[in-house]
């Protein structure tokens, strides 16, 4: 896996269970998946020498981010290995311009939006989908970085006197968040999560709720016909993750990721597959798990860093207040706002699962009353 981030580190533990030995590729020791797995290479992604060597004696290469270059991917599968997902795949989760082009051909619904580079590129595009207009950065954008809410031309000024491709897109008033999390094999298999509700603040996921609450069977169906049909018609190999807006007149998809994501973090405990082991059983082209729930309701919060950085002082309130509640840290310095580890929580009741995951959110982020 190029990579060493925290979908890295929790792929290992899938990985142990599945008896698969798991490399990853880090920039340094510090890397939160570094830090646990011991075929840990040092090099950059960035550098096709560097993953070559890294690639050697590996059943499949696969990835924690969509940021190796796609020219590298193709020289590796040229080299003789198999490389999931490969980059004619890939492309669409590292460029936006690709992955609007693309999915408008298929059919697959999008909001209006165009290449621009000017301030009248992005006013001629307002005056006919009206403002605010969403500008975005073509390549390396997530967590609401790369992504402008613009009001106005002048709102604009910021990314475009950067000299990075940008789009426009539509603003989408939309009622809430969906995500789908489909996985598919070489050949050709392919199985849906459960449709789930993300909750979205500053542009950070902070919850996800399994299934979506209140969305009806043929909703349902129809958003994980959506992603199915786009990792078909891509040719993903892997997992794929679809990130949509519910809007009164249907569905429109927003982003696609061709890895693990954290949408899909609720599935260690709250399905049957974990994602995790889902995507490596994909990418050696195993048979898919079920990916069938766990419990009626599954909420996942994410823990982000607050003022305190003592975490493990909290441990002890959260563990004994809810002995059901999972904890997954990620071994990363804690900072404010960083996201540094995920609760899940499982149950029948709804309104009950989301107090309790909550509450150990809060609990480990900062003091809270018990």
């Amino acid at each position: 896996m190029v990579g060493a981030g925290q979908l890295a580190r929790m792929t290992q533990q899938a990985a142990i269970a599945l008896g698969i030995d798991l490399r990853v590729l880090a920039n340094s020791r510090d890397e939160s998946a570094a830090k646990v797995i011991v075929d840990t290479r040092l090099g950059d992604y960035r550098d096709l020498a560097d993953l070559r060597e890294f690639a050697k004696g590996c059943a499949a290469v696969t990835f924690d981010h969509e940021h190796v270059p796609t020219e590298h991917i193709q020289d590796l599968i040229d080299d003789g290995y198999a490389v999931h997902p490969g980059p004619e795949a890939l492309v669409h989760a590292q460029d936006k311009a690709v992955m609007r082009e693309r999915l408008t051909e298929i059919g697959v619904p999008c909001p209006a939006w165009a290449r621009v580079s000017e301030a009248a590129d992005v006013e001629a595009f307002a005056e006919e989908h009206g403002w605010p207009v969403v500008v975005k950065s073509v390549r390396g954008g997530y967590d609401g970085r790369g992504v402008w809410v613009c009001s106005s031309a002048e709102d604009a000024r910021e990314p475009l006197e950067a000299g990075i491709p940008l789009i426009a897109e539509a603003f989408v008033p939309f009622e809430r968040e969906l995500a789908v999390l489909v996985a598919r094999s070489p050949h050709g298999q392919g199985v849906s999560y459960p449709v789930v509700e993300t909750v979205q603040k500053d542009g950070i996921c902070v919850e996800v709720i399994a299934p979506a609450p209140g969305l009806v069977g043929e909703d349902a169906a129809a958003a994980q016909h959506i992603a199915l049909k786009i990792a078909q018609e891509l040719g993903v190999t892997g997992l794929l993750a679809v990130e949509m807006f519910a809007t009164k007149t249907g569905l429109v998809v927003n982003e696609l990721a061709m890895r693990p994501h954290n949408s899909g973090h609720w599935t260690i405990e709250g399905a049957r597959t974990s994602q995790f082991e889902q995507h490596l059983r994909a990418v050696l082209n195993l048979p898919l798990g079920s990916p069938a729930l766990a419990a009626p309701v599954v909420v996942m919060v994410n823990l982000l860093g607050g003022a305190d950085p003592d975490v493990f002082s909290r441990y002890e309130h959260v563990m004994a207040n809810d002995p059901g509640v999972k904890i997954h840290f990620y071994g990363k310095e804690v900072r404010p706002g960083r996201k540094i580890g995920h609760v899940t929580a499982l149950g029948v009741e709804l309104a009950e699962v989301r107090a309790r995951a909550w509450h150990a959110a809060d609990c480990l982020k900062g003091p809270v009353d018990a």
